[in-house]
């Protein structure tokens, strides 16, 4: 792994040497290394797409890394992990894809996540998304990330994902179904510039009685970029809903938020909540007095509303 690729895996990873515990690699396409533990095995998915990673029952205070780095202009790949957590389980499993692009081709990473969580476990996973290129590179940074999660009953899963810089287009799709006593929450971080195009589509299906949903999306479009958020959460049980937008518009950007409820239980408790502004005038005069140029003050600015 030369220099460019180490340091897109600290930017997806935060990994400045060899993790421990359980890790999976991938860099343009083939394992850079791999390491199973005791309770979190992983292997190769038999045709070939990706891998499994499989937690046993009771596994507690334990990590699994699997980050993705592409270093090649015209690389183009299609991954599919699935993630099979046992019962009793408390764990974090940090994943992430790093892009450098230094040509005139697009480089892709198209990307499945299957989450199965079994009874009574907890689950965080965080998810970076980031992407540079070199002077003069005109090839695209393209990702498109999608979840499919299966939570049983009393689970929980905390999903952490953000996309702050060096993506030209991306579609991120997340699908959940919740069962009796779980949770879901997600927590997305979206920034675009330039020409950049953002579009996250998020559907959780409450069906088990006490279960819940939490979605927060906070993002920023700056230049002529664009971002949506779609969401939609169905209560079809005795269950708790909160889905929230919050963004920020600069220059000449265009954002769009539809939060969608749809109740089909008379026991479904669901809120929604969606709001687009402009940097208030007075925020960027206060700290202007505090020396910042208005460019400054802009940047801190985002980037406390991102955090």
């Amino acid at each position: 792994m030369d220099k460019t690729a180490k340091r897109i895996l600290e930017e997806v990873a935060d990994l400045h040497k060899i993790p421990e515990g359980a890790y999976n690699i991938r860099l343009n396409g083939e394992s850079e290394g791999r390491n199973s533990t005791e309770h979190i095995i992983i292997t190769n998915r038999e045709d070939g797409t990706g891998i499994n990673i499989k937690i046993l029952d009771g596994t507690v205070n334990e990590s699994c890394c699997i980050p993705v780095v592409i270093s090649l202009s015209g690389h183009e790949e299609t991954v599919r992990n699935d993630f099979y957590v046992g019962e009793n389980c408390d764990v974090q499993i940090v994943a992430g894809c790093g892009i450098h692009n230094c040509g005139s081709e697009n480089s892709r990473h198209d990307g499945l996540h299957r989450f199965f969580i079994g009874k009574n476990s907890k689950v965080r996973y965080v998810e970076k998304h980031y992407g540079e290129k070199s002077e003069n590179s005109e090839g695209g940074n393209i990702m498109n990330p999608s979840t499919e999660i299966t939570l049983e009953e009393g689970s929980t899963l905390e999903m952490e994902t953000t996309q702050i810089r060096g993506i030209d287009s991306t579609t991120r799709s997340t699908k959940a179904v919740i069962g009796a006593g779980a949770s879901l929450v997600i927590k997305e971080r979206l920034l675009t510039n330039g020409t950049q195009k953002a579009e996250s589509k998020i559907e959780a299906e409450l069906v088990g009685d006490g279960s819940s949903a939490n979605l927060i999306s906070r993002s920023v479009a700056t230049d002529n970029s664009t971002i949506s958020f779609i969401s939609n959460i169905k209560g079809c049980a005795r269950c708790s809903g909160h889905t929230e937008c919050d963004s920020i518009i600069v220059d000449n950007a265009k954002i769009l938020a539809v939060p969608a409820l749809d109740a089909v239980h008379p026991d479904a408790s669901l809120i929604h909540e969606a709001a687009i502004g402009k940097i208030a005038g007075e925020q960027l005069i206060k700290l202007e007095t505090l020396g910042l140029t208005e460019k400054e003050a802009e940047e801190a600015i985002i980037e406390g509303f991102l955090k």
